[in-house]
């Protein structure tokens, strides 16, 4: 075999196997069932869900996103460089039943789930369940990762994980630091959908 065709061989490889190394994240995002979109005042926000993660997770933001109960929920809890915490179905929607005062506290009228913690990394764009103390009381709200976290890894459950928009993410309202990231007048989800239902 020629130098030239050798050369031409490794170059074709090295593209085949750049291009295999991204398949999964574009399968996930290729896959309406498992892509949630969020509108934001700035844009769209595309996740791909991991249900091979984390099944029951994936299975109840679908619910919720199918009964409306995302749409007007806001974002309570904004670090910069760390991350927005928002999905509070109970006690966060600024368009019913609003108070802010408990936004952060509540859940949904579905069950908590239990742990499925994995060994998939917090990094930027990456979509973990909030919970309180108890590890298996991961609800209805989530939180969308400004930049890496190792210190969540295994200790938080890794629901999904941005596509598509963190352009958009990064323009939500911060919260103070000094009150642990409570956002006055946060910005809300204006609408979200499974992408399997747009019409």
């Amino acid at each position: 075999m020629s130098f030239l065709r050798k050369l031409l061989a490794v170059t074709a490889f090295l593209a085949f196997s750049a291009t295999a190394a991204l398949q999964p994240a574009n399968a996930q995002a290729a896959d309406p069932e498992n892509t949630v979109v969020l509108t934001l005042k700035d844009g769209d926000v595309t996740i791909a869900l991991r249900p091979d993660l984390a099944p029951k997770h994936a299975e109840q933001i679908k619910k919720l996103v199918r009964d409306g109960a995302y749409n007007g929920v806001v974002f309570h809890r904004v670090i910069d460089g760390f991350m927005a915490q928002t999905g509070d179905v109970e006690f966060g929607n600024a368009d019913k039943n609003f108070n802010p005062g408990r936004a952060g506290t509540g859940g949904s009228s579905y069950g908590n789930i239990p742990a499925e913690f994995s060994k998939e990394p917090f990094v930027r764009g990456t979509v973990g369940m909030a919970r309180s103390s108890s590890p298996n009381s991961a609800n209805s709200q989530f939180f969308i990762m400004f930049d890496e976290g190792s210190f969540l890894n295994g200790q938080y459950t890794v629901v999904g994980q941005v596509t598509s928009g963190m352009e958009v993410v990064d323009k939500i309202k911060k919260g103070s630091k000094s009150a642990n990231g409570a956002v006055d007048n946060p910005d809300r989800i204006v609408k979200a959908i499974v992408l399997a239902d747009r019409k």
